[in-house]
């Protein structure tokens, strides 16, 4: 369990039963965690979440994308299939808070881990459903993953619509949004229960989470009684949004309010342009937004980087230069606000994280390594009150393991990118 180091963690106390894979369910448990609930990360033999072995790692079943995604938690095996292990789970649903999970919801209801039985069974559990699609949709009970949401959500429209071509977004976009909206749900949740003393289901559905992350400036004319507007925000979509080539480079400008605008038209010597009908107000500049950022990239191009950096600055206009991904742990605000922390594993290797981002004052986590597979199983059992017996007899009928038995040896460095590439991966946890 985390202990904070300085006073008592926002979520001390709370204990969080996640059997969630992959990427949305892992990231929000471990927001979870980043605030201090003790999360117990259930796995199933024999390798556990499929992430374990997705990226280069220096010891298998910790690699790259699992070790983003699963830090401060504790990993116990059960294979669900066994009713011994579904026994033992059910023992471990009656000691915590928070019930997540990724799975189909049909697939929950045979195994007798629906809500209301759950909610039965503990009466002040969060029982949160990480779906694909709401239970009462037409799409309800569909598999989906963080392509399909943005496809469905109008990601690859929008970026069509800016581009000419429909793509994804270069990052787990859905996945990761909709792990965020779900933190809060599970938070919103809880402090509920402190009025009512009642648990409850939560569902967050990608598709609706993902859309409504989209629509909050997309919706646009569609919010208006006559809905004879077209959805997007003209800004956004614009081609010209990007960041400017200069003489030597690129750089990020973002003229927005009235002010702005008119300071960079005089700086330039074209104090005309900030007083004209096309430019002289947000509403004006909205209509003729890509004639505008067109003659922004064509000024930007005639000058240095550093010449912008300078004139924005002076004009207290926002602007920045571009971070590559390699750049990031430089920068000198992240190095500045220890963003980047290193943890050391018991055998003396040294890990990077990235650090909470949100910082409360009367609260702090120091981070730990991720878990190995089944690393805290005799722990959780015991925990969760099963005898030494019961725990043996898991171990004999294959309901669980652990790492010790499952993760032997260390990768050779030629090894780091294709671990386990011939071995099936467990995608069991569709959502």
């Amino acid at each position: 369990m985390n202990t904070p180091t300085a006073s008592r963690a926002a979520l001390d106390g709370v204990r969080v039963l996640d059997l969630s894979s992959i990427v949305f369910g892992p990231y929000a448990s471990q927001i979870l965690a980043d605030y201090g609930a003790d999360v117990i990360k259930v796995e199933a033999p024999p390798y556990g979440d499929s992430t374990r072995n997705t990226g280069p790692s220096l010891e298998r079943g910790l690699s790259a994308i699992f070790l983003g995604i699963n830090r401060n938690k504790r990993s116990v095996v059960l294979d669900l299939k066994r009713k011994e292990a579904l026994d033992a789970l059910l023992r471990l649903v009656d000691t915590v808070d928070v019930f997540m999970h990724s799975i189909r919801p049909q697939k929950m209801k045979r195994l007798g881990l629906d809500p209301d039985t759950l909610l039965k069974r503990n009466p002040r559990l969060i029982y949160v459903g990480l779906h694909g699609f709401g239970q009462d949709g037409a799409y309800a009970g569909q598999p989906a993953y963080d392509d399909i949401i943005q496809g469905l959500s109008g990601v690859a429209d929008v970026v069509a619509q800016q581009t000419g071509t429909p793509r994804y977004f270069p990052t787990i976009a859905a996945d990761k949004t909709c792990a965020l909206i779900a933190a809060h749900g599970v938070l919103a949740a809880l402090f509920q229960r402190e009025h009512t003393g009642e648990g409850q289901f939560v569902e967050v559905p990608m598709f609706e989470a993902m859309t409504s992350y989209m629509l909050v400036e997309h919706f646009y004319g569609h919010h208006l009684p006559k809905r004879d507007a077209r959805a997007g925000y003209p800004r956004i979509l614009s081609e010209w949004r990007r960041p400017y080539a200069t003489t030597d480079g690129y750089v990020c400008l973002m003229p927005y309010t009235d002010q702005h605008w008119e300071k960079f038209f005089k700086a330039i010597g074209r104090p005309e342009l900030g007083e004209s009908d096309k430019y002289a107000t947000i509403a004006a500049r909205t209509q003729n937004i890509n004639e505008l950022y067109e003659l922004l990239g064509r000024i930007v191009a005639k000058q240095t980087t550093a010449h912008w950096l300078k004139l924005f600055e002076q004009l207290e206009i926002p602007a920045s230069r571009i971070n590559a991904l390699q750049d990031l742990e430089s920068d000198p605000h992240l190095q500045s606000v220890n963003f980047f922390q290193d943890i050391t594993d018991d055998a003396n290797n040294c890990y990077r994280f990235t650090r909470n981002p949100v910082h409360l004052q009367n609260s702090h986590v120091d981070p730990s390594m991720p878990p190995r597979l089944g690393q805290h199983n005799h722990d959780i059992f015991h925990e969760a009150g099963l005898t030494d017996e019961e725990i043996q007899l898991l171990y004999d009928i294959g309901a669980t393991l652990d790492h010790t038995s499952s993760w032997k040896g260390s990768c050779h460095a030629a090894d780091k990118n294709t671990i386990n590439k011939d071995k099936p991966i467990n995608e069991e946890n569709l959502r």
